[in-house]
């Protein structure tokens, strides 16, 4: 569907002049738009954005290039240095985060909202500490660069439950249940399988914001997605740890993973004044992309 938007007065219409619609006046609700552009590409906007490219490309491979040698330690102080702005709260909410369930250590399970691919990379950094990431499409060079451990997952619920309970068994994991990025304030329909595979799960509210490009996709070259978010000049990211989640709203404490999901979803949602949606993976892939969401292994 397509919206031409003109002022209310004609006049207004035929000299051209324009305003941005206010979100509330919108036909429907905006969640889903693909696209790299996260400006009005006004004259003026868009001499700058050619003008900054050259140096654009420079920094983004600085960036990834400190995020590959640098420990996860010293990252975040790297990427502070060239710009990126990181901003953490609630970590004093993570005390006695890892217990024993019948002489078995396991995990710290890391609930995210999902914005960006370097979501579970920015989640390490302000921990300082190596964190597994479990995702179900990415591209090969995305893996091949990231500086933390990666992990696929099939889309088999079997297959993907025991490999998460795996890793859990080997350490802390971050897992994003919506399954794919959203760049409005929603949050899609969250998958509820994590919340039957651990007690001990931290909610993280994660919001982004940008200046220049949007470093997700749809339709695009989703190896591309970190490239374009780091050649932003000063991109930011606000994170906010929840804290444990209270044993009486896990499985183990007598509730449905669906309902564990899906309280899980409203807090973070309101931490972050966003809306729940039932919105999922599927639904974004089939409208922007007219596929399902998957990266071929084999091009």
């Amino acid at each position: 569907e397509v919206y031409v938007v003109y002022g209310e007065d004609s006049t207004e219409r035929n000299n051209g002049s324009s305003s941005v619609m206010p979100r509330e006046k919108y036909p429907k609700p905006l969640v889903f738009h693909d696209g790299r552009l996260a400006f009005l590409p006004t004259p003026m906007a868009s001499f700058t954005l050619f003008a900054w490219l050259p140096f654009g490309i420079l920094l983004a491979i600085l960036r990834m290039v400190l995020a590959v040698i640098l420990p996860i330690s010293m990252s975040r102080i790297a990427g502070a240095m060239s710009g990126i702005k990181v901003r953490v709260k609630g970590l004093e909410r993570l005390q006695n985060t890892s217990c024993d369930h019948g002489g078995e250590r396991s995990g710290v399970l890391y609930v995210c909202t999902h914005r960006t691919l370097l979501d579970p990379v920015v989640l390490s950094s302000a921990l300082r500490k190596p964190l597994t990431a479990v995702t179900y499409s990415l591209s090969r060079t995305s893996e091949v660069l990231s500086p933390i451990k990666t992990v696929r997952l099939t889309r088999k619920r079997e297959q993907d439950g025991e490999t998460m309970k795996k890793l859990l068994r080997q350490g802390d994991l971050v897992v994003c249940p919506e399954g794919t990025t959203c760049r409005e304030p929603y949050l899609l329909r969250f998958s509820p399988l994590f919340a039957e595979l651990a007690e001990d799960m931290v909610p993280v509210a994660v919001n982004v914001s940008v200046g220049m490009f949007y470093g997700t996709t749809a339709s695009g070259l989703k190896c591309l997605d970190p490239i374009f978010f780091l050649m932003n000049p000063f991109p930011t990211y606000d994170l906010e740890f929840m804290g444990r989640v209270p044993r009486e709203w896990t499985c183990s404490g007598g509730k449905s993973s669906w309902e564990v999901a899906n309280r899980i979803q409203k807090q973070l949602a309101d931490a972050l004044g966003f809306e729940c949606t039932n919105l999922t993976r599927r639904d974004k892939y089939m409208m922007l992309a007219g596929n399902e969401g998957s990266v071929s292994q084999n091009r």
